[in-house]
């Protein structure tokens, strides 16, 4: 029987290959950073699986498979070896791209303000939950949260991490927040008061 090739064994001993073939321990903090990422990619999915049957969502269904695109990009921008960063020194001209540009945060912005203006005012804060697509939205919001700060984490060893990555991260979890009240909103489900 032929070999699979979804499995080689060069990790059983705890390593992991960045781009380029550079092992790394699959608990450092670049492996961390992301391999959050791809876990977050993932809970994109699982939410666009949900948005994509909902009326009036249809704008969001795009716009969440524009974000798996541009999450894949960042995990394999954050798999690509950069510097150790000496913060008196000036950048070095070789860097990876950052991944991400300003046009991909300006339209998740008008996404928040397009849904911001569309819910009832937040007078409180609310409880994660109400419909199922907005609970798994609610999940994914977390998890966009603790990737961020496993960005966070590898930008604080030293190693050069654009400072679009943590925008367009830390911009997603925001999304993913009102995301979740409007599609409660849409099914005329009311958002739960805390306390």
């Amino acid at each position: 029987m032929k070999k699979s090739m979804l499995y080689t064994r060069t990790g059983d001993r705890g390593t992991t290959a960045l781009v380029g073939g550079t092992r790394v321990a699959k608990n450092s903090p670049r492996v961390n950073a992301y391999g959050s990422v791809d876990e977050l990619n993932a809970h994109v999915g699982l939410v666009h699986a949900h948005v994509s049957s909902i009326a009036g969502a249809e704008e969001d269904a795009c716009l969440l498979i524009r974000i798996n695109k541009v999450m894949f990009s960042i995990g394999a921008y954050l798999a690509t070896p950069s510097p150790q960063m000496d913060p008196d020194q000036p950048l070095p001209a070789d860097l990876p791209a950052p991944a991400v540009d300003e046009a991909e945060i300006e339209a998740l912005e008008q996404a928040i303000d397009r849904l911001d203006a569309s819910v009832p005012p937040q007078r409180t804060f609310i409880l994660p939950g109400g419909t199922v697509a907005a609970s798994v939205t609610h999940v994914a919001r977390t998890v966009c949260r603790r990737a961020e700060r496993k960005v966070l984490d590898l930008a604080d060893t030293g190693v050069y991490v654009h400072p679009l990555v943590a925008r367009y991260i830390n911009r997603l979890s925001d999304y993913l927040f009102i995301l979740a009240r409007s599609l409660n909103h849409l099914a005329g489900v009311a958002d739960i008061p805390w306390p």
